[in-house]
């Protein structure tokens, strides 16, 4: 399809997001990183691209693929359901979507079992998937049932609409009480799986806000609101500030507490109904391995 710029230096894939209808940044930005996209008959695959006014902009959008997915009998925790979405408690060891080496027994793969319909934005491999939590992560999540809600619960989390607040346990005292770490995160360069701190000008903005909720002996635990949603940031920012979340043998160390992941928990979320409109907040528990940990150090403090 081919259409004309009317306003001028606008990056082309916000251009083509106001421009196609029901489709995420994501999926505008892999349109052009798969050489989809056409300026004046030229092919562009930078998304930061500034397109000008009179510019001929062509596009052809990503083929649909078949679904190949099982679905399976797991469970998952419905915190609530409506119409537009669900939002799940996911567990610690779950992973979200099925990737390299994890193709099966994932949460998409329980999704597609027990929730009858799903949005298609993000592909056949993540179904709803509107945003993830690493697979050690445990807590809220948001899944779309239509294209509709996904686009809205997006644009909501991508304009900082959407509130996410994550409770951790970190190695260490916290000297404040409350803080904003601001950095920039990229892929590592020494270790591709693994996400780190880079100088002002690489990679993308970070933005993590924290209060400490207590402090044990040796421990603190610590609520963290996300600004950004950059993959591990919590975890980043959490070890670049030298209080590695407990549990965390990516970014921190072994814990003694014989932990499967790290204790990390979204345990709430603020965000409009894309529909009625009305604003939800949500909470969950602190899982009991994270809980159990909390007693063990409050019987120390005594």
């Amino acid at each position: 399809m081919k259409v004309i710029v009317n306003e001028g230096n606008v990056r082309l894939d916000v251009f083509l997001q106001n421009e196609i209808k029901d489709v995420t940044r994501s999926h505008v930005q892999k349109m052009i990183d798969d050489s989809l996209v056409k300026v004046n008959g030229k092919v562009v695959t930078k998304c930061g691209y500034k397109v000008c006014a009179g510019d001929e902009v062509e596009y052809t959008n990503l083929p649909e693929k078949k679904l190949d997915l099982s679905p399976e009998d797991i469970d998952i925790d419905i915190v609530y359901e409506d119409d537009d979405l669900v939002v799940i408690n996911k567990p610690q060891g779950l992973v979200v979507h099925p990737a390299c080496g994890n193709e099966n027994h994932t949460l998409v793969n329980a999704l597609l079992y027990h929730i009858k319909n799903l949005s298609t934005i993000n592909g056949v491999v993540r179904p709803g998937i509107v945003h993830r939590l690493d697979k050690n992560t445990s807590g809220l999540l948001i899944i779309a049932k239509n294209d509709f809600a996904h686009v809205n619960l997006s644009k909501q989390i991508q304009e900082k609409l959407c509130k996410r607040c994550y409770i951790a346990l970190c190695d260490g005292t916290f000297k404040e009480d409350y803080g904003t770490i601001t950095t920039n995160i990229a892929r590592s360069k020494k270790d591709r799986k693994k996400m780190a701190v880079c100088p002002e000008g690489e990679g993308k903005v970070a933005i993590t806000n924290y209060k400490v909720l207590k402090r044990y002996n040796g421990y603190t635990l610590v609520e963290f609101d996300l600004k950004t949603g950059r993959t591990h940031q919590i975890r980043v920012h959490a070890s670049y500030i030298h209080h590695p979340v407990v549990g965390d043998e990516v970014y921190g160390k072994k814990s003694k507490f014989n932990l499967s992941g790290q204790l990390l928990h979204a345990y709430k979320i603020e965000f409009t109904q894309p529909t009625t409109k009305k604003r939800i907040t949500l909470t969950c528990d602190l899982p009991d391995y994270f809980k159990n940990v909390l007693e063990i150090l409050e019987k120390q403090k005594n």
